[in-house]
């Protein structure tokens, strides 16, 4: 499959890094978790990067790989659900922004959503909650974090549709934690840079750059990965994306925070707001083991039925 952006693409993704250049630094005297900026958002909405993924030589591809770069900068934003899942859903008309409530518990940008997904088990519905029915929550998670309180009317989807969001969700997934992912090895490769040990940078120490080798390999599949499944629309390439998201993304998130030894456990540090980020997304749609087993659903199908499991 041929990856090359084409001309519309590489222009969208200046006018993007253009745009995120004034949110790529954490403020100074910023020590909190979830850092947001209302201005990324509507700076987004003003250029109408919400709706690439329906626009002509654009499509999901270039939506994918716009919530790649959103999702390198310190500051939370919802892109993912609204660039990749929206788009796909009641003809993309649904107000934004979105959040994923899933089982009961708390969910990002939950307090700030116009549409949430409610997915319960098997069962997905639609709700476009007021002002009272949700309530946010104080988590270390990095994102502003917010809990459905009220009876809220809901709108079931078709098997269709449940379908088309499990799918966009991997997806969306797989593309945020590839841009988190490449943020933090990015800052703790500064740090390794900076930081001298023994009278030499302790990046220049072998184990170490083993180490940083063998994240920027997992990193780097889950970013082809992402495109693929974004490319493809396939339930398989969804799966396997958001199995190599879930699956590395601990992993990494570790060996980061270990090489930057007690910087890493600070506040002041930024790598928290991408790896804090990335273990949300860890547990969404059931976790490393509900992608695993929905890999061998889509990808091998007659072994699993073999085997006695049910569609996921």
């Amino acid at each position: 499959m041929d990856f090359r952006l084409n001309d519309d693409q590489l222009t969208l993704a200046t006018a993007l890094d253009r745009l995120a250049d004034g949110y790529r630094e954490k403020p100074i005297e910023f020590h909190g978790f979830a850092l947001s900026a209302e201005g990324l958002d509507q700076d987004l909405s003003d250029a109408e990067f919400f709706d690439i993924a329906t626009f002509p030589d654009l499509g999901p591809v270039a939506a994918a790989l716009a919530v790649e770069r959103l999702a390198r900068l310190p500051y939370a934003a919802e892109t993912a659900l609204s660039m990749l899942v929206r788009p796909h859903l009641r003809g993309g008309t649904l107000p934004r922004p979105f959040a994923l409530v899933e089982n009961g518990q708390a969910g990002r940008f939950v307090a700030q959503a116009r549409t949430l997904l409610i997915r319960t088990g098997e069962t997905w519905e639609i709700a476009h909650p007021g002002s009272g029915d949700v309530t946010a929550v104080e988590t270390i998670f990095a994102y502003p974090m917010g809990r459905l309180t009220g009876s809220v009317g809901r709108l079931p989807l078709s098997p269709a549709e449940a379908a088309t969001v499990r799918r966009w969700v991997r997806v969306a997934i797989a593309a945020e934690a590839a841009g988190l992912i490449q943020a933090a090895i990015d800052s703790t490769v500064t740090h390794l840079s900076d930081r001298k040990q023994f009278g030499r940078p302790l990046g220049s120490f072998q184990a170490l750059r083993h180490r940083m080798a063998e994240c920027a390999v997992l990193v780097g599949g889950l970013h082809w990965l992402a495109l693929r499944a974004a490319a493809t629309a396939d339930d398989g390439d969804a799966a396997l994306a958001a199995f190599q998201a879930q699956d590395c993304g601990a992993r990494v998130a570790y060996e980061l925070h270990q090489m930057l030894g007690a910087m890493g456990m600070t506040l002041e540090h930024p790598l928290h707001l991408w790896t804090y980020r990335l273990k949300g997304l860890l547990s969404l749609m059931g976790g490393r083991e509900a992608q695993a087993g929905a890999v061998g659903i889509h990808c091998f199908p007659s072994e699993t039925q073999r085997n006695g499991h049910g569609a996921g």
